[in-house]
Order: structure tokens, then sequence, then C-alpha cells
């Protein structure tokens, strides 16, 4: 088992927003049976688990209104946590065949939850428009599955390397991308708020979901974070930060005292976790993680795509 040592996530409002529109979750995903009759002496109605097949991290940063941005964030978890429980391919060791149609079955998942937060806010003409961004990890030794839309963060430290694994989903980025601006400008720039790729929301346009698999190794560590933390980091800073910190939480308080110290001028999400370096192939999927009891929830609006600075959200 790997305790708060080894995993942590906390959610703060920060400094100038009335509420908290992120939520995070962190889960492991193990196999279990509910014992009905039996000659055995077990109780009914117990439960027996078996090994903990995955790990599971969630960052979302909601959008669209006062109450629709809380409710997208928290919606959008909720809806794929209840999925992902019924779907056979997180609990066995995939072939490659298998493996392809797990991947497959990512993209799925996403634009369902898109669909279902475009629908919520149909039937509610109060959250009308409302998204949430959602960069989502599976950890299944060694490999790591990251499910991305919208500009909360993926990172991957080894040693002293840091690398982004997401890919901000701004019109910021995209004009970097297309040679439009310096990518020194994208951080300041008025179009780093607006996003064009976030499960519900208000364009018409499809949802993009972007997958990435990454192989692990024992000593890795992961940071998920909302752009109210992303935008106050460099690669200097989360080095330091996590070699600094004894531990996840540690880790974790850090980072948002330290978004905070620079303004906290949106809600902060940090969502952090340690590979064990001593961490053994066989030992790797018994990863359980720990979340923090926290406030959970963010801010944006809709403009063809989603500018941040129209209107808030919460979850």
């Amino acid at each position: 088992m790997i305790d708060e040592q080894h995993c942590f996530g906390i959610t703060d409002r920060g400094q100038k927003r009335e509420n908290n529109q992120d939520s995070f979750l962190i889960a492991s995903l193990s196999k279990s049976i509910l014992v009905g009759g039996n000659s055995l002496g077990l109780t009914p109605d117990s439960r027996l688990f078996g090994d903990v097949r995955g790990c599971l991290m969630l960052v979302a940063d909601g959008m669209g209104g006062h109450a629709g941005g809380e409710r997208a964030s928290s919606m959008a978890i909720r809806y794929l946590v209840d999925r992902l429980l019924n779907n056979v391919h997180w609990f066995f060791e995939f072939t490659r065949d298998a493996e392809c149609e797990f991947i497959a079955s990512l993209d799925r998942l996403l634009q369902d939850a898109h669909r279902q937060i475009r629908a919520a806010g149909q039937r509610d003409q109060s959250l009308l428009g409302m998204g949430t961004t959602l960069t989502m990890t599976y950890l299944v030794w060694p490999n790591l599955y990251v499910v991305h839309a919208g500009d909360s963060r993926c990172y991957l430290v080894r040693g002293d390397e840091v690398e982004q694994l997401t890919t901000d989903h701004t019109l910021a980025h995209r004009l970097v991308e297309a040679g439009g601006m310096r990518p020194d400008e994208e951080a300041t720039s008025r179009w780093s708020n607006v996003l064009w790729n976030v499960l519900g929301g208000k364009s018409e346009e499809s949802l993009r979901a972007e997958i990435r698999q990454v192989r692990l190794e024992p000593g890795d560590r992961i940071l998920l974070c909302s752009d109210g933390l992303h935008r106050h980091l460099d690669e200097l800073r989360i080095v330091e930060t996590l070699n600094r910190a004894a531990s996840c939480e540690a880790a974790c308080q850090s980072f948002v005292d330290w978004a905070n110290s620079c303004g906290g001028d949106d809600n902060i999400t940090a969502v952090v976790a340690r590979i064990p370096s001593d961490i053994a192939t066989s030992q790797a999927s018994e990863i359980v993680q720990q979340e923090k009891p926290s406030a959970t929830h963010k801010t944006t609006v809709d403009f063809a795509a989603v500018d941040r600075d129209g209107s808030a959200g919460t979850v």
C-alpha cells in the first residue's frame, strides 16, 4: 500500500474567488465480491476485496456561472468514476489488442461525459453553457494513461527533468503552434484564458480527447494541477518543491502556498504522486492513494471557445 507519503491532493479557493470550482479525486480500483448466503462463516452482505488493479487521479476545473462551473467539474468526475467502475478493461492485464481497445474506450468515455454535461445544461437554463476541463491519469504499472481536455495539466518529473504530458487547449497555445505568437508571450496573452476544448461548454465543436501513454520508472513523480497553480510554476519551481517536500502532502501544501503568495487569483488544485524508488513490478499495482478533504472547485466563459474572464462556475 502507498499512503499519503506517496499520493495526496488538495484544493484551495485562492485569494480572489468567492467559491471553489475545482474538483479532484484520488482512488484505487480493485475487484470485490459481495458475500451472500454461505457455509464459510462469512457475514452476509460483507465485501471481500482483491488486489488493487490500478490507481486513478483526476483534476477538473469548472466554468460557466456561479453554480455551473462547480456542478460541471464534480459531474464530470462522478460520471467518469461511475462508468469506469463498470468497465472490465480497467481490471485486467492488457494484451496488445486489448490495450488498443482500452485506449479507444477512453476517448468514448470523455465524449460521453461531454454529452452528459451539455445535456444537463440544456435541461436547466441557469446551467446553460457550463463546462469543465478534465485531466485524468490511470496508473497500471508500469504504464500511465493520461486523458485530457482543457488547460489543467499533468507533469511527469524524473530526476530533475520535467515533462508536461498534456497540451493547453487555449487559443494562445494554438497561436504559438501556428507560429503567430512567441512561446514567451503565451502566458501573458489575453488568449491564454480562452479555451477551445472543454467538456460541456457552449461551443458546437466536438470534444477532442487528448490521450497519451507513458511508461513509468521507479522514483518518478506525477503532478496534476489546475491553471490556478501552473500559471505560477516553472520547471525549476516544480523540481525544487518536490525535492524539498518530505511527503506528497507537504508538496501539495507548498504548491498551494506558492500560488497564494503570487496573488491567488484563481482556485488552486494540486495532486502529487511518488512512485517508490524500490517498488517492484509485482508490487506497483498495489498503490492505494489518499485524498485530503478540502474545498473543491474554478471560473470561465464561452466565446466560440470558452473565455475564463467572462463568468464563473463551481463544483
